[in-house]
C-alpha cells in the first residue's frame, strides 16, 4: 500500500488558521492524505467566526477542539505547515517546512475572516498538487 502523506498545521491557539486548514486539505484529498493540526498555546475552543465560515462552504467544526503540539505529530508528519508559531513550533531535521503567513483571525468577523479561509483554501489546494500529482 503506498504511503499516504500526513501533514501537520501548527499556529499558536489551533483555534483558526490551522483548524480551517485542517478541515479544508482533509475535505479536498477525500482520505488520500493524513492532517492533523496542533497549537503550541491551544486555545479551549475554536474561534466561532471560523465555525460559522467553514459552515459556510459546508464543512462542521462544531465539535472540534484545539489540540497541542506534540512531538509525536512533528515526528509523524512528512509537512509541517507553521502559521505563525515562531520560535514555539518544533524543527525537526528531514522534515518539510512551509510557512503560511496570514492574517489571524482571533477578534475578527465573519466578513474579515472569509477572505483567510479562501487564501488558506488557494493554498490548500496548490499543496495537494504537490502531494498528489496527477497519475497518467
Amino acid at each position: 500500500m503506498p504511503h499516504r502523506p500526513e501533514v501537520l498545521f501548527v499556529c499558536v491557539h489551533n483555534a483558526g488558521r490551522s483548524q480551517m486548514a485542517a478541515a479544508l486539505l482533509h475535505h479536498r484529498a477525500g482520505g488520500r492524505v493524513d492532517v492533523r493540526s496542533a497549537g503550541s498555546a491551544p486555545a479551549h475552543s475554536v474561534n466561532p467566526a471560523v465555525v460559522e465560515v467553514m459552515a459556510e462552504i459546508g464543512l462542521d467544526l462544531s465539535r472540534e477542539l484545539p489540540k497541542p503540539l506534540t512531538e509525536e505529530a512533528v515526528r509523524a508528519a512528512d509537512v509541517v505547515i507553521t502559521m505563525g508559531c515562531g520560535d514555539a513550533c518544533p524543527v525537526h531535521p528531514g522534515k518539510r517546512y512551509l510557512d503560511w503567513r496570514l492574517d489571524d483571525p482571533a477578534g475578527l468577523g465573519v466578513a474579515d475572516v472569509r477572505p483567510i479561509r479562501d487564501e488558506i483554501d488557494r493554498r490548500v489546494v496548490a499543496l495537494l498538487a504537490e502531494l498528489l500529482p496527477a497519475s497518467g
